[in-house]
């Protein structure tokens, strides 16, 4: 009897603990929430399609400043990195000599004038007592000779004259553009001479020059467009990307392309010039270079974080409007910014997963918050 009555206890034990076993399965199951995610309307917007180069920043002025006459650094009248205008006085150096040597230029010429006026009297006496017979035609003829050659002293020492009133003026050097000047190669006191090189270098930096490389492919491409214009717009609109990523908030215009092809690289010298009021663009520096390649048009955008790729190619995973993930396989365009341009298999107001990607799969459900508009 109590074999018998173990057995059934056991066979309900069994059955309560089957049932509370599905009972927590069930009640497990539907309490997991659905993975939140964050979702992204495909937006149409009007854009344009650029060419992406790298390109260096290049001063359209570029002055290495030197010393034309020989002698000591006396002044130096600026501070390395300032800004300067044309004419500024940079150096100066010692001028006593020079202006002793002006001085003595002036009491050559004086001196040369004054034997150009005793020479033209003596001609003028001459000639008066030619007529008399009281001197011979050759004495006549060698005070004209001493005539005509003070004249041409008078000529030269004025030369020499001007000569030393040009390198007393070297002594004082002046900027001959507007720029920055770097570095002070020479301080004070130092012997320069025109053999000792630069004293500085001045940089004009507004506006200032972007130089890139174009392929041949692209120049082509140009060509093309400016014959379908009727050569109209031979100069492209420019756009920079500085290296933190910015950009650049002055648009730039080509002015200038080269005339001959790179033979070490097979591209072609593009130029374009920009305005740099704030001094944001350095020459030498690297930036990056956008070229619009055509006028600008509707296109369809999402954000690149919502872009995958597989062995298949570029997918993205689509909210429907009964809040299923749905695998959307697209093409892509070009990269505008944070977007990226698709040109098949999206529709605009399609919301793409932006956020949350790895955690959910095709047929899911899920919970989609909005992303806040760029």
């Amino acid at each position: 009897m109590f074999g018998r009555d173990s057995s059934v206890v056991k066979k309900a034990v069994v059955g309560v603990l089957v049932c509370v076993v599905h009972s927590g399965a069930a009640v497990a199951q539907g309490s997991v929430p659905a993975p939140a995610v964050t979702v992204s309307p495909a937006v149409s917007r009007q854009v344009t399609e650029t060419a992406d180069f790298v390109g260096r920043v290049v001063a359209i002025n570029k002055v290495d400043v030197v010393a034309r006459v020989p002698g000591f650094i006396e002044e130096r009248n600026f501070t390395e990195g300032q800004q300067v205008k044309t004419g500024d006085l940079l150096f100066r150096i010692e001028q006593d000599t020079y202006k002793a040597a002006v001085d003595q230029q002036k009491a050559n010429v004086a001196k040369a004038k004054a034997t150009e006026v005793n020479a033209a009297l003596q001609l003028h006496r001459g000639k008066e007592l030619i007529h008399n017979q009281t001197i011979p035609q050759s004495t006549l003829d060698q005070r004209e000779a001493d005539e005509a050659a003070a004249q041409a002293e008078v000529l030269q020492a004025e030369a020499l004259l001007q000569q030393a009133q040009i390198n007393l003026g070297y002594t004082e050097i002046r900027s001959p553009i507007d720029g920055r000047v770097g570095l002070a190669i020479f301080t004070v006191g130092n012997l320069v001479e025109p053999s000792s090189g630069k004293l500085a270098t001045i940089v004009s930096q507004d506006p200032i020059y972007v130089t890139f490389p174009a392929s041949e492919r692209d120049v082509i491409a140009y060509r093309h467009r400016l014959a379908e214009s009727g050569g109209i717009n031979q100069h492209l609109p420019v756009h920079i990307k500085l290296p933190d990523g910015t950009i650049y908030g002055h648009p730039g215009l080509t002015n200038f392309l080269d005339v001959q092809v790179e033979t070490n690289t097979d591209t072609v010298i593009v130029r374009a010039e920009f305005p740099n009021p704030d001094g944001l663009l350095v020459p030498g520096g690297i930036v990056g270079v956008g070229v619009d390649t055509g006028p600008p048009k509707w296109a369809l955008l999402v954000p690149q974080s919502s872009i995958q790729l597989d062995q298949a190619g570029h997918f993205v995973l689509v909210v429907d409007g009964a809040k299923k993930v749905e695998l959307r396989r697209v093409t892509t365009s070009v990269e505008l910014g944070r977007n990226v341009v698709v040109t098949d298999g999206l529709k605009e107001g399609e919301l793409v997963i932006v956020e949350g990607i790895q955690k959910v799969h095709a047929g899911q459900v899920v919970s989609a918050n909005v992303a806040p508009s760029n």
